[in-house]
């Protein structure tokens, strides 16, 4: 046990780009009077235990409005190459130092800072594990999504991930349960049938949706899925959108 887990520096780390395939531009859309990275950036401070808000994008011209949004809102920013996100991660961890990060996507304004608290509790209590999130059994909404890594470990994978883990910077991890110890929190009853992560514009219909019942705050992901329960024909507005698969 270590003798004092509070020592520990844990940074939030938010990878965001205005560049998107299938909806570009969307972690600065407005969303009921701030951008969609304003709440993921107002979710990562209001995480208990989390030391530092890091908005990691690239040094793209186009990303230059991304870096301005981030600041806007109180983050720190780190800027790395824009195909090669796990770089970005090297580059805000070296300009941030921190024992362990928590991975966050610029695409999931409805984060619950009580889950990112939970992973981050959980680590400090033992800081030997390599690998903690809310997907490595996804229970929750896509949406909620958070991971920590010890930074050692990040460093490892700097230099030795290839290809697509390089994209998905924790892939070369959580992949490999017999090289590094990994841990998760699930939820119950399970709701990883819906969806509040935003891609496309059935994704925005949903969020916007949402925020029109719940309002401009930081809330529970519970409030979330029960409202969707509630709401089927919001739900469903969705359902049909698959997620982007890890190429590997």
């Amino acid at each position: 046990m270590d003798p004092d887990p509070g020592a520990h520096v844990v940074n939030a780390v938010i990878q965001a780009r205005a560049s998107s395939t299938r909806l570009p531009g969307k972690v600065l859309r407005p969303l009921a009077g701030r951008s969609v990275l304003g709440w993921v950036i107002r979710a990562a401070a209001a995480s208990p235990g989390i030391d530092n808000v890091v908005v990691a994008t690239s040094t793209e011209p186009d990303d230059d409005p991304v870096a301005e949004e981030a600041v806007r809102h109180g983050a720190l920013v780190a800027r790395g190459p824009l195909d090669d996100v796990l770089a970005r991660f090297e580059v805000a961890v070296e300009s941030y130092p921190a024992d362990a990060v928590v991975r966050l996507t610029a695409d999931c304004p409805l984060l619950d800072p009580e889950l990112i608290g939970q992973l981050v509790t959980l680590w400090r209590a033992r800081p030997s594990l390599d690998y903690l999130s809310t997907t490595l059994v996804r229970t929750l909404p896509r949406g909620f999504d958070a991971e920590l890594v010890r930074a050692g470990v990040l460093a490892e994978q700097v230099e030795t991930a290839r290809g697509a883990d390089r994209e998905h910077v924790t892939s070369g991890i959580y992949s490999r349960p017999e090289t590094y110890s990994c841990s998760g929190v699930v939820v119950g009853p399970p709701a990883d049938d819906l969806r509040v992560t935003l891609d496309t514009v059935e994704d925005w219909s949903v969020i916007e949706g949402v925020v029109a019942e719940l309002g401009d705050r930081v809330v529970a992901w519970r409030e979330v899925v029960a409202l969707l329960r509630a709401r089927p024909e919001l739900a469903a507005l969705n359902q049909h959108v698959e997620q982007k698969k890890v190429a590997r």
